[in-house]
């Protein structure tokens, strides 16, 4: 860990975790836990998840369930895979390489009639693989740093506020004992910024499907997430000359852990217009993921912690809503092409307000909306198309391959940015400063099949593309001030964003058995 000098007056010691009910949660954060990722079976992903409207694989019962109800037979399939990131360095417990238990599942059918099925499906797979490692540095951001923004929040009043103080404002308060002195403490030179992100969030997805005549198909999947997030991020600067010889430098830490569960329900149809051709029209919608999670966070400036807090609060993701399109071309080629929509601005942080037993002894909850941190989730996310398209080819009954294309349009607004002057828990309780405005992802997917009688091994490949702007804190915060003098001053502390990647390479591979 890199040396820090500190002031003598930073005599602080740690305090014990408190338990609170609020929405400990910001725009930022909400985001990663409300997207996904293209996971899934090899074939599924062979093909750039354009399956909703073929169906007859088992990761559509997480997109279009009516695509369970095209299965004929009994099947069941796990899938193991392989990622690895281009950019970053290991740091922490954060790897660019590493294994994951991707999925597992079975569907049984049973015949209802002369053409009728009745299916039943369960699987499991991560929706969202968290495992990332992120560096960001800059050589020279012109007296900007971290500790600024709370001297700027200072001198604007919003550290009167309850909620307004965030853990790193509370560590850098006894620096700051007034904005002149302040002047002289807070730039910096340049920063150092690594962050270790490990976890996931595992899907269980319970399935009811059928047809009518052969014609239309008819899907519900109920489904339970869970929620597995850790991550650890060090930013380190070194400072301007200052009042204190002895204060050089300062590294900010911090450590951050999101538990719990939330479910979902999915509804979908497919249908196939002409009787005597195999083209089908899909369509599905998901309700919102009404989560219930619990998170702790503290904050540390060497080994100095502050604050930490253990926090319990909901969280609702969008509704998302798909329409595909499915062809085969004889027994050699099928075809595949889907778009999905889903409105992130409507994510919501609940905080748990009114909780306990009534008098007959049942235990209650119910939350309210953190309207401020709504208001921002508003302004700086917006609604994300996605479209995908796939082709498989079969030249011989024993022998596949597959080729795909995933593209999803930017989450964030042109602009966004966190904000750090909420009156919100989300920022009284915030360890970190950063974020980063993602823009839009390429996945580009390929695969092939081998079948030997009841058993079929797949294998895929995908390379996922995405660019982003990093800021090591508020870009855009002003404070102004009057000096001993009565002269009104400005302080402001600009920083130009750093270009980061998060390019990833996926293998994965699936065995299924039909019986």
């Amino acid at each position: 860990m890199k040396k820090i000098f500190l002031m003598a007056t930073m005599a602080m010691t740690g305090l014990t975790m408190q338990a609170q009910n609020h929405a400990n949660l910001d725009t930022y954060i909400g985001a990663q836990l409300a997207t996904e990722d293209l996971n899934g079976t090899a074939r599924y992903v062979g093909m750039g998840g354009a399956m909703d409207a073929l169906g007859a694989d088992i990761s559509t019962i997480g997109t279009n369930p009516a695509g369970i109800g095209l299965f004929r037979k009994n099947q069941v399939s796990g899938s193991l895979g392989v990622r690895v990131q281009e950019e970053g360095k290991s740091f922490q417990d954060g790897s660019k390489v590493h294994a994951s238990f991707d999925q597992i599942g079975i569907v049984f059918s049973a015949r209802m009639g002369p053409t009728g099925y009745l299916n039943f499906g369960f699987n499991f797979h991560k929706s969202r693989d968290f495992n990332h490692v992120l560096s960001a540095a800059a050589q020279s951001v012109a007296g900007s740093s971290q500790n600024a923004q709370t001297a700027i929040k200072g001198v604007r009043g919003d550290l009167d506020t309850y909620w307004g103080e965030s853990q790193v404002d509370k560590l850098y308060y006894n620096m700051i004992e007034n904005p002149d002195k302040s002047l002289s403490i807070v730039q910096s030179t340049d920063y150092e910024f690594d962050r270790a992100q490990t976890g996931y969030i595992g899907e269980y997805d319970l399935n009811l499907s059928g047809n009518i005549n052969n014609r239309v198909y008819l899907g519900l999947t109920i489904g339970i997430k869970s929620v597995h997030y850790n991550g650890y991020t060090e930013h380190f600067e070194h400072l301007k000359s200052t009042t204190d010889p002895t204060l050089t430098c300062v590294l900010m830490s911090d450590d951050h852990r999101i538990t719990g569960t939330g479910y979902d329900i999915k509804l979908g149809a497919i249908i196939r217009p002409l009787e005597e051709s195999p083209f089908r029209i899909g369509a599905y919608v998901h309700t919102p993921t009404w989560y219930e999670l619990k998170t702790s966070n503290t904050a540390r400036i060497g080994d100095v912690a502050q604050n930490g807090y253990d926090c319990k609060f909901r969280f609702d993701t969008p509704w998302k809503f798909g329409l595909s399109l499915g062809h085969t071309i004889g027994q050699e080629w099928a075809l595949g092409a889907g778009y999905e929509y889903a409105d992130y601005k409507t994510c919501d942080m609940r905080a748990i307000n009114d909780y306990g037993y009534d008098w007959d002894g049942y235990y209650h909850e119910h939350s309210a909306s953190d309207y401020d941190m709504k208001r921002s989730t508003e302004k700086m996310l917006r609604g994300v198309h996605t479209a995908k398209v796939g082709v498989e080819f079969r030249p011989d009954p024993t022998f596949a391959l597959r080729l795909g294309y995933n593209y999803v349009s930017p989450m964030y607004q042109k602009g966004a940015y966190r904000d750090q002057t909420l009156n919100s828990p989300g920022v009284y309780m915030a360890s970190t400063t950063d974020y980063t405005n993602w823009k839009d992802t390429h996945r580009i997917t390929a695969g092939v099949g081998f079948t030997f009688d009841n058993l079929r091994w797949d294998i895929a490949y995908q390379y996922s593309a995405t660019k982003g702007d990093f800021y090591p804190y508020m870009d855009n915060l002003k404070g102004q001030y009057y000096d001993k003098s009565n002269n009104l001053q400005t302080l402001s502390n600009y920083a130009d964003p750093v270009s980061v990647k998060d390019n990833r390479h996926q293998v994965i591979t699936t065995l299924n058995y039909t019986f």
